[in-house]
């Protein structure tokens, strides 16, 4: 008797045994551990964004430095802000009011109609302050110090 070689019914000559799987023994998460997952991811997506919210500069600030920055140079002579020169005050592309305080003394400029009044007439977020120490001259020859505020509508 002599084997044929070429047809053998073992299931190793098929290319190894193929088992046949229920739906029983597939991976499943329960419905708990699942809902939990999806809050966490939520939870941490939302603190990044939050995160990353807190992280970007404050736009309007930079409006309110640049318009001091503006202000300074058009008001100085030699470092020094002359008072009298305020009703020259112009700040470009923004609604800006500018305030010249020293000695007792108050001077104020606006730069359009829609400019903002100084910052305690106006609510903290609608407005953005920026404001230094400057050198004032407020008579011939006499110097004090005082603070340029610069105000700017949000």
């Amino acid at each position: 008797m002599t084997r044929d070689r070429t047809t053998t019914d073992a299931p190793e000559a098929c290319g190894g045994p193929t088992a046949q799987f229920s739906t029983a023994d597939r991976a499943a998460v329960e419905p708990i551990a699942a809902l939990v997952a999806v809050l966490v991811v939520g939870l941490a997506l939302g603190l990044y964004a939050g995160a990353l919210g807190d992280a970007a500069p404050d736009r309007s600030r930079e409006a309110a430095e640049s318009a001091l920055d503006r202000v300074e140079r058009a008001t100085a002579v030699g470092g020094v802000v002359d008072p009298t020169r305020m009703r020259n005050v112009k700040v470009p592309g923004t609604a800006a009011a500018v305030e010249l305080e020293a000695d007792g003394e108050r001077w104020l400029a606006a730069s359009g109609p829609d400019a903002p009044g100084p910052p305690r007439v106006r609510s903290a977020e609608a407005v953005a302050v920026a404001e230094r120490r400057v050198t004032v001259r407020v008579a011939p020859g006499e110097n004090v110090r005082g603070t340029l505020r610069a105000v700017v509508w949000r």
